[in-house]
């Protein structure tokens, strides 16, 4: 046990190091060697506030809060929306003010709360389409929230108990009487049904029924839910 401590210490250290050896105080550039720098610092990033360390999640905040760059910030924001602390809403809050104003910016704030881990994600997401910045006559809104949850957070999406599919059917329908097109893309997200367990791929259909039981279905999201079922 204490040559096991040793090392996950030593790992520890190399990553810190690692971190701030990939820091620099030149200006944001665009350029490849910097975009490499950054993606790597950024991982190493990921490892550390894993550790579940109260000097990590302050190195993440720091990231945050000090950073120059759109790309830094998301990625620190992106892990503390994983963590169930203040500090996750603080940093929320501080960047919607920011960027009240900025709609493309803020989809990408909708986005990175939609692939968060925590098992309240999706009570989250059922919040923020409440939320005055949120419009389901937006497509590019729906994709950030509604698309990218049902696309990247596996986790939560999946979840046995079927919620997920629930949710995204619910929202297909509600859409399908504003913009049959979105609706129909979103329906595509469940296309990919039989690489599932048999449980989860009972589920998906029988949300795909519901969708297509619908009496007003437009002919664009009939179509996708007759080819997803076929």
């Amino acid at each position: 046990e204490g040559l096991r401590q040793t090392i996950a210490k030593q790992l520890k250290n190399v990553l810190i190091d690692s971190y701030h050896a990939h820091s620099s105080d030149r200006l944001y550039s665009p350029d490849a060697e910097e975009s490499g720098r950054r993606s790597l610092r950024n991982g190493v990033l990921n490892y550390l506030i894993s550790l579940d360390d109260p000097e990590m999640l302050d190195l993440c905040i720091n990231q945050y809060r000090s950073t120059d760059n759109m790309t830094d910030r998301m990625a620190a924001l992106g892990l503390l929306t994983n963590i169930d602390h203040p500090a996750r809403q603080e940093a929320l809050e501080d960047f919607y003010e920011q960027w009240r104003d900025e709609a493309l910016v803020l989809d990408k704030w909708f986005a990175v709360q939609a692939v968060s881990i925590l098992a309240k994600t999706l009570e989250t997401i059922k919040l923020l389409i409440t939320h005055t910045a949120f419009s389901l006559h937006n497509p590019n809104s729906v994709r950030a929230l509604i698309g990218t949850f049902a696309s990247a957070n596996l986790l939560r999406f999946h979840e046995e108990n079927g919620k997920g599919y629930r949710f995204l059917a619910d929202c297909v329908l509600e859409l399908d009487r504003l913009n049959p097109q979105v609706a129909a893309r979103l329906l595509t997200l469940f296309g990919h049904w039989r690489r599932y367990d048999e449980d989860r791929q009972i589920l998906i259909k029988g949300e795909v029924k519901r969708v297509l039981s619908y009496k007003k279905l437009s002919r664009a999201t009939y179509e996708i839910a007759t080819k997803t079922l076929a």
